[in-house]
Parts: C-alpha cells; structure tokens; sequence
C-alpha cells in the first residue's frame, strides 16, 4: 500500500473533532500504517481519557471503515501528561506536574463537591492526583474525604500526604482540632497555606487539585502570585447572585494571567430521588451565559442528587463510592473536558540544567 494512501488515511484521523478539547485529534495521531487491507492507528493525548478509549476507538473504526479496501483497524491510545507553564517568575512545584485550582465567587455552590468528584474522577481516568484543601477557615476535605487522625512527617519536618480513596490529600483540617476556630488575619492564612502547599511531600502527581476558600480575597491573591498554578476552573450554579460573583472570579484569574479551563454549572437541575424527574429549580441557562460572556467554555453541568450530598458527608464522593451512578459518569465529563483543554495550554519549556561543581 501506497504512503500516500497511508498518509491520507491518518489526515481523516487526525481531521476527527475531539469533543473534550474543542479541536482536532491532529498531532495526537501519531501513527498510522496499513497492510493487506488492515490497519493500525497509534493515538496519544495530552491528557487521561480512559473512560472514553472505547468511543474513541469506534470512532476511528467506523471513519477508516468507510474507505475501501479496508478490512480491519486496530487502534492503540494511551496519554502522556506534560507539565504545562504557570505564572511567569514561578516555578512548577516538587511532585507535581500541574495545579489546577477549583474556585467559586461565593460559597454555597458546591465547590468542594466538585473539586472532591473531580479529583477522583481524573484519578479514575488514569492520572495520579492529589487534594489540597486552601480553605484555611474552612476545610471541608477531610470529611468529604473520610479524612481520619494527623499525617505523618519526616525527620526534616516535611509532611507526608493522607491517603483517601487513592488520593493524595493535603488539609489545615487534619492539623487541628475539629473545633478549633482558626481565627488567623490575612497574613496568617496564606502563610499556613504556603506550608501546606511546600512542604508536603507530594509523590509524582499529574495533577494536584486545589479546593479554592470561595471570594477573590488574601488566599486566592496569594495562590495567584506565589503557587504554580497551569489553570484554573469556576464553579457557578444557574442563579443570577452565583453568575454575578463568578464572572469576578473569572475576571481576577485573567488579571493573574492564570489561564481558565472553563465554566462548571453545579445544581444546574433537580432530580427526584422518588421518580427521577429532573427539574431546574435554580433557573436554567446561566452557566452557559457566563461562559459566553467571559470567553469561557461550560464544561459541564452537575444536578443536585441526593445521592452526591450523602455521599461526601459520608466521607466517600460519589465518584468512588458508585462510580456506575450518572452523576459519576457526568464528573468524568467534566474530567475529561478540564484536562483536555489544559492539554491545550503551552507546555513548560524549561530545561533543567545540571548543577556543575569544579573541583581543583
């Protein structure tokens, strides 16, 4: 078979939408070859996509099917999951690869659900991933997570991170007393957060997912200027009072030149757990109306379900404890569309010199 024939096979490949980023497969197809009517498709991402190997596989089968003389197609896709730029004078944490802060404008909409669901649900797409909790006032991770009793650290005073449902997890909550109030200034607060951030021992993670205390106030100025952060995403619910406060979270991201991976829509609907109607009892349309206006891409919708409160107040999100729920299956979505579209950011091209020592 001709390279020609060849080389127009793998442009109809690398031609196919990839609804999760928005664009084309092109260089994610990095091979294609043919022989006696069978032929062979080599695909890499930039981001996990497990959940979605099987469609993407029937994708490609059915658009290399339709040319003749073909008889069978086999398609091979695994990822590689780079580290991409953060703000200009920082530089990437130790053990991670990308931070991606999960941040609302007001509290109340569920942010820390999400960025529970979506840690697990990158995890189960197959990335490693840790959880920081930045909510120095209030932590909800350890809970959510089914946090129990105090990490461990090493002999230089470094924390090790918890352990939950596979996680790496990280929280000022696992440090003090449940009832302890942190009354702690400004200062104070993003100290413990620096802390928190550098001195955990975090082991070789894709992506830490940091749950962002809800406002634009000392904790997300201080994560902005001082934490490596590759992109972020805004947590909103159908409200108008939600849509208004998001749009200056929006704003003070661009401001920072962190980049935003999109829009997440929580509660954007009402199922009942007696017959499974679903109803937007919040309004409808306002996250897609909030990403229009600010340049953004809605990258999911999340109903209420009762299921998703029990699950984190039982300290097991519904991600893991039924990763089969539709709930579940729509925060792989979300997985899937927030990695994908930072796979679209610019990648760190630092190169790591090796430090020289002459010896006379």
């Amino acid at each position: 078979m001709s390279t020609t024939v060849e080389s127009d096979l793998k442009a109809a490949v690398a031609a196919l939408q990839d609804p999760h980023s928005g664009q084309a497969l092109g260089d994610a197809v990095r091979g294609l070859a043919m022989n006696d009517g069978k032929v062979a498709v080599d695909i890499q991402l930039g981001y996990p996509a497990a959940g979605w190997r099987e469609q993407l596989g029937e994708l490609v089968r059915n658009t290399l099917m339709a040319h003749d003389g073909i008889s069978a197609v086999t398609v091979d896709m695994d990822w590689q999951i780079p580290k991409h730029s953060v703000q200009e004078g920082l530089e990437p944490l130790n053990g991670v690869r990308n931070i991606i802060a999960v941040a609302s404008g007001k509290g109340g909409v569920g942010k820390s659900t999400v960025a529970a669901n979506l840690a697990l649900a990158l995890q189960a797409e197959g990335a490693r991933v840790g959880v920081l909790d930045a909510d120095i006032y209030g932590p909800s991770q350890p809970r959510m997570l089914g946090l129990d009793g105090m990490p461990d650290t090493t002999e230089e005073r470094k924390i090790l991170p918890m352990s939950a449902h596979g996680l790496q997890a990280m929280s000022i909550g696992v440090l003090v007393s449940t009832d302890q109030a942190m009354i702690w200034r400004g200062p104070m607060a993003t100290q413990a957060l620096q802390q928190l951030v550098s001195d955990t021992l975090w082991d070789g993670l894709d992506y830490l997912v940091v749950d962002l205390p809800p406002g634009t106030g000392d904790i997300q100025l201080t994560l902005a200027q001082r934490i490596p952060v590759a992109g972020a995403v805004a947590v909103t619910t159908p409200q108008e009072i939600a849509v208004d406060d998001v749009r200056r979270a929006v704003a003070m991201f661009n401001k920072v030149k962190i980049p935003t991976l999109g829009i997440l829509e929580n509660m954007s609907t009402h199922i009942c757990s007696q017959c499974g109607h679903e109803e937007a009892i919040f309004g409808a349309g306002g996250g897609e109306r909030i990403a229009r206006e600010t340049g953004q891409v809605l990258i999911g919708q999340i109903p209420l379900d009762a299921g998703l409160g029990r699950s984190t107040d039982e300290g097991a999100p519904i991600v893991a404890s039924d990763p089969g729920h539709p709930v579940s299956m729509r925060f792989h979505e979300v997985a899937r569309n927030v990695a994908a579209r930072l796979s679209l950011q610019a990648r760190d091209q630092r190169i790591r010199m090796p430090k020289i020592k002459i010896v006379e």
